[in-house]
């Protein structure tokens, strides 16, 4: 691209914050702007910055009727990746602003993330290594994932991906998804069950789930209390998804063995007697943010913006 490129304004802090990336998108786009903040904006902030710009390249933001509304320039929208809950796509529509992302393309980074989670949580190193910071020498060493009955809830490719990680460990692998995976249960030798069959019987249960009306809150209190006492709970979709209040009760309670979570309905996180319940693992929604899946998503988007100027 010459000087005389479109201007582009880039948002997500993990972009802005890369000189490497920064520098590939403005060697493409000399006259990209890139976010300050250091953060993610508000509507406001994010208003004033993408001023009359045709194109912006957003990750968590908030694409409102609001924030549409008042940017008539706009055209393009490049989503850093995957999840488009945060997009009102019926605005989009009406106000005739395109949006392209790459699907799955950070599947790897999150199902590496929950691999570790089931493999920390059943070897208890969370809680061991906790009490050894606090000069405990507790040897309880939990017990092994090999074996263990798994619930993927949502086999889409974040799911898909994590029932390949599983293969080496000989776990049974049920699913549940609102599609057909049959195939992939038989080149996978994974099981296709009903949702109340996962709950009730998995030793693990890991969400891969979008948010929509349909998944926001699906493991609810009754939910929880279908799962076995011995159960561990996994979440690296999104925080909606669990009723965090029923959650922190099973597990101050002892009616739940533990849970690892990446995501939270508010992020992030205020409820301090969640965070510190010592069955709960949680990290601050790195899922998809190993370096190489960064970098990955980053140019995808950078390409999707060559491609619509383009066209």
């Amino acid at each position: 691209m010459t000087q005389n490129s479109p201007q582009v304004v880039v948002t997500p802090p993990s972009i802005c914050n890369s000189p490497t990336l920064r520098k590939e998108l403005s060697d493409r786009f000399p006259q990209a702007s890139f976010n300050p903040l250091g953060r993610y904006m508000n509507e406001e902030e994010l208003i004033h910055f993408a001023g009359e710009t045709e194109a912006l390249l957003i990750g968590r933001d908030d694409m409102t009727d609001k924030i549409l509304s008042a940017l008539p320039d706009l055209k393009f929208i490049a989503k850093y990746g995957v999840g488009l809950d945060n997009i009102d796509q019926e605005a989009l529509e009406r106000h005739q602003v395109e949006l392209r992302w790459t699907e799955g393309i950070n599947r790897r980074s999150v199902a590496e993330l929950t691999l570790s989670f089931m493999l920390g949580l059943c070897h208890n190193v969370f809680r061991t290594g906790a009490d050894l910071k606090q000069g405990q020498w507790v040897k309880e060493g939990g017990r092994m994932l090999q074996g263990k009955t798994v619930g993927i809830i949502g086999c889409g490719n974040i799911g898909m991906e994590v029932v390949r990680l599983l293969q080496p460990f000989e776990c049974t692998v049920w699913v549940n998804d609102i599609l057909d995976r049959s195939g992939f249960c038989a080149e996978t030798g994974a099981e296709e069950k009903k949702f109340e069959e996962v709950l009730r019987g998995s030793d693990i249960l890991s969400l891969h789930v979008p948010l929509t009306d349909q998944t926001s809150h699906m493991i609810h209190k009754n939910a929880i209390h279908q799962m076995r006492l011995t159960a561990f709970l996994i979440n690296t979709s999104r925080g909606e998804v669990v009723d965090q209040d029923a959650l922190k009760e099973a597990l101050l309670k002892g009616t739940l063995s533990g849970a690892a979570l990446d995501v939270f309905a508010q992020e992030p996180p205020e409820d301090q007697e969640l965070l510190a319940c010592p069955n709960l693992m949680v990290t601050p929604h790195i899922g998809g943010n190993a370096l190489e899946a960064m970098e990955a998503m980053a140019r995808a988007a950078f390409q999707h913006l060559e491609d619509y100027f383009r066209k």
